[in-house]
Order: structure tokens, then sequence, then C-alpha cells
């Protein structure tokens, strides 16, 4: 319950700190001179890349049913459905969160997501080739895996981490531009010119790097996630349904429009493991075997 407030609270510290430095360096001074206070830019920065952030997350739950045509379960028509609902509700309350929305896409990948503003308003979805191609045992644990995320906070611990990176790329990339458009002009004035292409392509550059971080929380949270499982169904279950999905998926590359969603995690090396939403399988089945002694 306190990993939201400490992570509100480190990063006002990163931005008061960063606000200290600029007056020590004199940055502060410099922007107020090209009529572009530095405190307001940040505020301004804020507002944008929380605002898009926070939004994204209050809309998720509608965007996730609309994109994947997910069929919200609200009276099961057989018993699968009916399992599938009481199971979810099952996991919720051993993880003291609310009920979550439980639904049913169409997809032949075994996969699963969750999604939601917060703990008591979520919605956890599964296709079905996960239901096709899984036991029940395995199932559940896939189940548990993304109760976990939600009673992890998830969600709302990377729409801050989201916004706080947009908001330092926005500022970052801004400043720049000044400088470089300030650099180019001859008489003191400016076109915009130089400005606007040096801010685009620092955006780029600066959104490039904060996806790393990104991502790199994102692999955190899934060895989270499957220990989360672990405490619910057991490890071995877990362990099994992580096994499932290397069978089904690696060595071979899952399609890039599947990357961010569910439990699964294909090889790749090199500098493309730093963009990777999901750890390596076996990575994830080695975290569960060293840490719960299976």
């Amino acid at each position: 319950m306190l990993r939201v407030p400490l992570f509100l609270a480190t990063n006002l510290a990163i931005l008061a700190v960063l606000w200290v430095s600029a007056q020590l360096l004199g940055i502060d001074q410099w922007l107020n001179q090209q009529g572009i206070p530095f405190a307001g830019l940040f505020v301004f920065a804020a507002l944008f890349g929380f605002g898009g952030s926070f939004l994204s997350l209050a809309i998720s739950k509608w965007l996730a049913i609309k994109s994947t045509g997910a069929h919200v379960i609200t009276e099961p028509k057989n018993r699968a459905e009916a399992w599938l609902v009481d199971t979810v509700h099952s996991l919720a309350k051993q993880a003291n969160i609310g009920l979550p929305d439980v639904a049913i896409y169409r997809g032949s990948e075994i996969n699963a997501f969750a999604t939601g503003m917060n703990r008591n308003n979520a919605l956890v979805a599964v296709s079905d080739g996960l239901l096709q191609q899984m036991d029940q045992e395995e199932v559940e644990a896939v189940l548990a895996h993304e109760v976990a995320h939600i009673a992890n906070g998830d969600m709302v611990t990377m729409a801050l981490l989201q916004g706080v990176l947009n908001t330092f790329v926005i500022a970052l990339a801004r400043i720049v531009g000044i400088i470089v458009d300030s650099a180019l002009s001859r008489d003191g004035r400016s076109s915009g010119i130089g400005f606007y292409a040096t801010y685009f392509i620092a955006e780029m550059v600066f959104g490039l790097l904060a996806s790393i971080v990104v991502m790199w929380f994102s692999r955190r949270r899934e060895f989270r996630a499957d220990a989360g499982s672990a405490n619910l169904v057991g490890p071995s279950k877990m362990i099994a349904a992580l096994q499932r999905l290397q069978q089904a998926y690696e060595p071979s590359s899952l399609p890039s429009q599947f990357a961010a969603f569910g439990i699964n995690g294909a090889i790749k090396g090199g500098m493309a493991a730093l963009f990777r939403s999901h750890p390596p399988l076996q990575s994830r089945i080695d975290y569960l075997r060293n840490s719960l002694g299976q």
C-alpha cells in the first residue's frame, strides 16, 4: 500500500533536486531570459505528461474491450464461463481486491491480460487459445498471475512511471530545442524552425530512452506477478503454466502486436532485450524455483 506514496515522494524529490540544480547552474535564469520560466515549463510538461498517462489508464478497460473485441461475462452461458468467473472472483477474494470483470476474446494465441483504473475496478481477460490449449490448473495459475498484477497495483504504478517519464521527455526536449535554436540564431531572433526540428528529434530520442525504463519496470513486475500467482495457487501450477508457454512460443517470437498483452516472453538478445516487456520464460521459471525452493 505504501508503494504509490513512496513512488510519488521519490519523484517529487527528483524534481526538487532538478530545480535546485537548475538554480545553481543558472539554467532557470537563462530560460527566464528566453521567456520560459523553469518551474512553469515543468508544470506544463507535467500536465501533459501525467494527463495523457492517466487518461489512458482511465479508459483502459473500455479500450481493451473494444480493441480485442472481448466479451465480458455478465451471465455465464456454460460451465467453462462459470468456472472462469468463479475462479477469478475466488482469487480476487484471496488477494483482497474488488471482484474484477471477466472477459474472453477471440485469439488462437495463449494469452491473458489485466487492466483497469484501480484494484477494485479492473478487468481480467483471456484468449480462446489459452482456454483451449492449457489445462485447468495452468489456466488457474495464469488467472492468479493477472490477479496478482491487480493486487500489486501495477497498472497505477505504470501510469505514474509513464507520467514522470513523459514529464521529463517533454521538458528536456524543449530545453534542448531552446539551446540549439539559440545557438543557431544570428541576431538573437529565432525563426522557430531550429527549435521545432530539434524539439521533435530530442523528444524521439528521450522517448526511446524512457521506453527502456518502462520496459525494465514491466519485466520486474512480471517476476512479482509470478510470485503472487505462486502464493495464491502454488508454485508448481505457475511453473507448469510457464513451461506450457515455453513449449508454445520459444524459441520462436510472438508477433509484435501481442508483446504488451499477457504473460508470454519470446527470446530476444542484444539491444532488443532492453525493449522487452517480459523477461524470458526460462528466467521466470528459474526465479520461481530459486525463490520458492522448487
